[in-house]
């Protein structure tokens, strides 16, 4: 029933070739097509496009709605992750809805289940028994079946059969189907399509090719094992294994019971439960939903008669396309798994984002530009308060070290700035890598590689706008601003000069004897402006510690905002978005699945 056809390849590459829809999920594009004629028993209603395989058969006419709620996330599922996933990846579920589209169009009365086996397992004879007819050639010939062959119970089947692509020759009707004295005995059966197929272990390969082909069409299929060879490797390996979560649509039928002693047949038909038990097929038992299993003899008619009515009760129920399409769902949504399910919550966390913002700061240099405007605030001040002929030695010195240092100078700090600028792309760059990181730990490979290439997409010229933030958000021009209390110690300072002045001029007047001789009182004078002075800069650059830490702090945190803006805006955003994508996507998975998403 999972076995890969050749026939998909082309419709799966004709859904590949769709455009990819970079929305929302709640952004459904969808289409219509007009009216069209149907084949023989489909209806005759409008039907939508294989991207709106939500409704199908059972019965009415539509599958149920709990199948077509998860139709219709597998068909967003598989349209949201074109642009992520390879066309091989999302090949099976393209075939599921293309399949579902298929089967929705066709008869809903109908139920068609496949008789399947080995070599020598009594499968024609089992079938030819069911459709109380010779049909299908038996014998000791091998392999004597060679093409599928169909027994109709009712008629608008032709579509069904055409989609197995079983000739108009290899179909047959059963004995007294509608008429006669067996019509009652067959009334149960109306909707029935049986279909024998070759070998599966036929030594001829096409033979083999057709049973793969036929069994990923038919609604259900009943599994005919021989007493000898119900253990086969290549039946449980290559099928039963396989199809496992196909249980409720499967049965097993033990044949041959004829040749068997006394009491072996129920132990082997247990042997044969246990078997499938390994294989991971739930059984129907004690009225859980699985397998039928039973043991019958074809050629003494044993046990026919009870498969004949389980096949009543599953054809009339009329919900084998809708359970075989769920297993159908299941078994793509299991081989998708990889690719959607991660260990963990995936996401970026604050810890990760603030990281991210101090890496960038760091490499915009926040920190230092914070120390540099914290020592230009205090350099500052020291010019408007300090002592008049400290600053004028300060002046002097400065253009004595400017004219002597030559062109060494520039040259050395042209060298540091280039340094610079390389330490700060290499920080750029390692603190993309960092979030990135941090944003695809635990996803899967395909959403992981999609958020690396969303964060290297947005670094592309980063460093160069975090070098303009840097010089525009930086020290601001000219002088910073000056607290109230600077005009008062410029005046304290030319007070002090005044008071030198004065007592130099008075104590030149006592040396040329214009004034009578009193140095004590001049020198006081002068004392108190040479001391006061410094004693006045020394309480400003005090005053000014804490008002220039302030300024500093304001010109890191400007710089660190405005880095931290730019890096969210190229880098966080871009990769948060691809992370909502694929929670949307996760959701639509959970969606498919049917199971809730915790």
């Amino acid at each position: 029933m999972t076995v890969e056809q050749t026939e998909t390849a082309e419709t799966a590459g004709k859904s590949a070739e769709r455009g990819w829809d970079d929305g929302l999920i709640a952004r459904r594009a969808v289409g219509r097509e007009p009216e069209r004629s149907e084949p023989d028993g489909a209806a005759t209603d409008e039907f939508p496009l294989p991207e709106e395989c939500g409704d199908v058969p059972p019965g009415s006419g539509e599958y149920g709605a709990d199948l077509r709620v998860r139709l219709d996330a597998l068909r967003e599922l598989v349209g949201l992750s074109r642009a992520r996933l390879e066309g091989d990846t999302l090949h099976e579920a393209g075939r599921v809805l293309d399949e579902a589209v298929a089967r929705r169009r066709l008869s809903a009365r109908h139920t068609v289940v496949a008789v399947a086996g080995a070599t020598g397992s009594g499968k024609s004879t089992l079938f030819n028994s069911l459709a109380g007819v010779r049909i299908s050639e038996t014998g000791l010939k091998r392999p004597t079946t060679s093409a599928p062959i169909a027994c109709s119970w009712t008629d608008g089947a032709a579509g069904l059969l055409d989609r197995l692509g079983i000739p108009g020759r290899l179909r047959r009707r059963p004995f007294q189907a509608g008429t006669g004295a067996g019509s009652s005995g067959d009334e149960g059966l109306r909707g029935l399509v049986l279909v024998d197929l070759p070998d599966h272990d036929s030594a001829v390969t096409a033979h083999r090719e057709q049973v793969d082909r036929v069994l990923a069409l038919v609604d259900a299929v009943i599994w005919v094992v021989d007493p000898e060879k119900y253990a086969d490797a290549a039946l449980h390996e290559r099928y039963l294994r396989p199809l496992a979560g196909y249980a409720e649509v499967t049965f097993v039928v033990l044949n041959q019971t004829d040749r068997l002693p006394g009491e072996a047949t129920d132990l082997v038909l247990d042997d044969l439960r246990r078997l499938l038990d390994e294989d991971g097929m739930a059984l129907g038992e004690h009225g859980e939903p699985g397998a039928t299993v039973l043991a019958l003899s074809a050629l003494t008619g044993d046990g026919v008669e009870e498969l004949r009515e389980l096949l009543r009760t599953f054809v009339q129920e009329r919900g084998a396309a809708g359970r075989r399409l769920a297993a159908d769902v299941d078994a793509a949504a299991a081989g998708l798994r990889p690719v959607y399910v991660t260990e963990g919550r995936a996401g970026l966390g604050e810890r990760a984002r603030e990281e991210f913002a101090d890496r960038l700061a760091q490499a915009v240099g926040a920190a230092a530009a914070g120390e540099a405007a914290e020592r230009e605030w205090r350099r500052n001040a020291g010019r408007a308060c300090g002592s008049p002929w400290l600053r004028l030695w300060r002046w002097h010195d400065a253009r004595r070290v400017q004219g002597g240092s030559g062109s060494a100078l520039p040259e050395r700090a042209f060298a540091q700035s280039k340094d610079v600028e390389v330490t700060a792309r290499q920080r750029v760059e390692q603190a993309v890598r960092t979030v990135a990181d941090a944003a695809t730990s635990g996803l899967p490979a395909p959403w992981a590689h999609a958020v690396r290439e969303s964060a290297v997409r947005g670094a592309r010229g980063l460093p160069e706008e975090l070098d303009v933030l840097a010089v525009q958000t930086g020290v601001e021009r000219g002088r910073p601003p000056r607290p109230a209390w600077w005009p008062v110690a410029v005046l304290a300072q030319v007070a002090t000069v005044l008071l030198q002045v004065y007592g130099g001029l008075w104590l030149l007047g006592q040396v040329l004897g214009v004034l009578e001789p009193d140095l004590f009182a001049p020198f006081l004078l002068m004392l108190c402006g040479v001391a006061g002075g410094p004693v006045v800069e020394w309480g400003c650059w005090a005053a000014a510690r804490g008002p220039a830490r302030r300024y500093g702090q304001d010109v890191e945190r400007r710089l660190r905002e405005a880095a931290a803006g730019c890096g969210r805006a190229k880098v966080l955003d871009p990769v948060s978005a691809e992370l909502l994508r694929y929670r949307e996507v996760r959701e639509r998975y959970v969606a498919v699945t049917g199971t809730s998403a915790g």
